[in-house]
């Protein structure tokens, strides 16, 4: 019997803390481990599908057409280092056409259905706000991943991402929380980076994921080559990072993982 896809959103309101880099990542570090990996680009910046070296600028089709026009998703999917559901700049409309659809919280979910025993995993990546496109996702997903930057600021608004997450669960759907907190940008070598991971896990405990994603050049660089940094610099720290994120987001979700991933 075929198991239906676990579906994890990537978000966070606030931009630059490597949430697509985590969602490309992860992905290709779950793929190693023997599943089947589907992204999906929900930013109409496009920076999940360009840094798997898809032109964005001259897409066919993208999840505007899923979200807005009903094309199927399996039409706009592009096999890469994972597979990936691209978005152009034209989704940055979508929220304005779904406005006046009935269900348009469910756009995403509907869109789903048909790949869900498709894959072991979708990774959903929503963009830098709390609009519609990121309730759909949390609409459709299992539960969310939440990568956090290491330092106060971006602590404060964790608060903010919770309140939209409770509002979902009583609305929408029932069975969405937060499943795992990733630190990124972190910097064990100051106080303030120390002080914020620590604060993380006072409040959110074993919900924080015991594997810390630090700062390096190749995350700029990979994306430059169309490549995760697990594939551009394989023997590197970053690659190590996430592939231990791999191993953690695996044996939390009982993920049918059918190989070991590397360390």
């Amino acid at each position: 019997m075929s198991r239906s896809a676990r579906v994890l959103a990537l978000a966070n309101q606030k931009g630059g803390v490597a949430k697509t880099t985590t969602t490309v990542n992860l992905g290709v570090a779950l793929k190693a481990m023997g599943l089947r990996v589907l992204a999906v680009d929900l930013d109409p910046q496009s920076n999940l599908a360009m840094s798997q070296g898809i032109d964005v600028e001259h897409l066919r089709l993208g999840m505007y057409d899923v979200l807005v026009k009903g094309v199927p998703m399996a039409e706009i999917v592009h096999e890469r280092e994972i597979d990936v559901a691209p978005a152009g700049i034209e989704l940055a409309g979508a929220e304005m056409a779904l406005t006046a659809t009935i269900g348009r919280e469910r756009a995403l979910n509907r869109a789903l259905a048909p790949l869900r025993e498709r894959y072991d995993v979708i990774l959903l990546d929503t963009p830098p706000s709390l609009g519609l496109l990121t309730i759909n996702a949390m609409t459709a997903a299992d539960g969310v991943i939440v990568p956090v930057q290491c330092e106060y600021l971006s602590l404060r608004g964790l608060a903010q991402l919770q309140g939209t997450i409770e509002q979902v669960r009583e609305n929408l759907n029932p069975d969405i929380c937060i499943r795992g907190i990733v630190p990124t940008m972190y910097d064990g070598r100051t106080v303030h980076g120390r002080e914020a991971v620590d604060l993380l896990v006072h409040n959110f405990g074993d919900v924080v994921y015991d594997v810390r994603i630090g700062k390096t050049i190749r995350f700029a660089e990979a994306p430059v080559r169309g490549q995760s940094v697990i594939s551009y610099d394989p023997g590197g720290q970053a690659a190590r990072w996430y592939r231990a994120l791999g191993r953690e987001v695996a044996a939390r979700e009982g993920l049918p993982v059918h190989q070991a991933v590397a360390a």
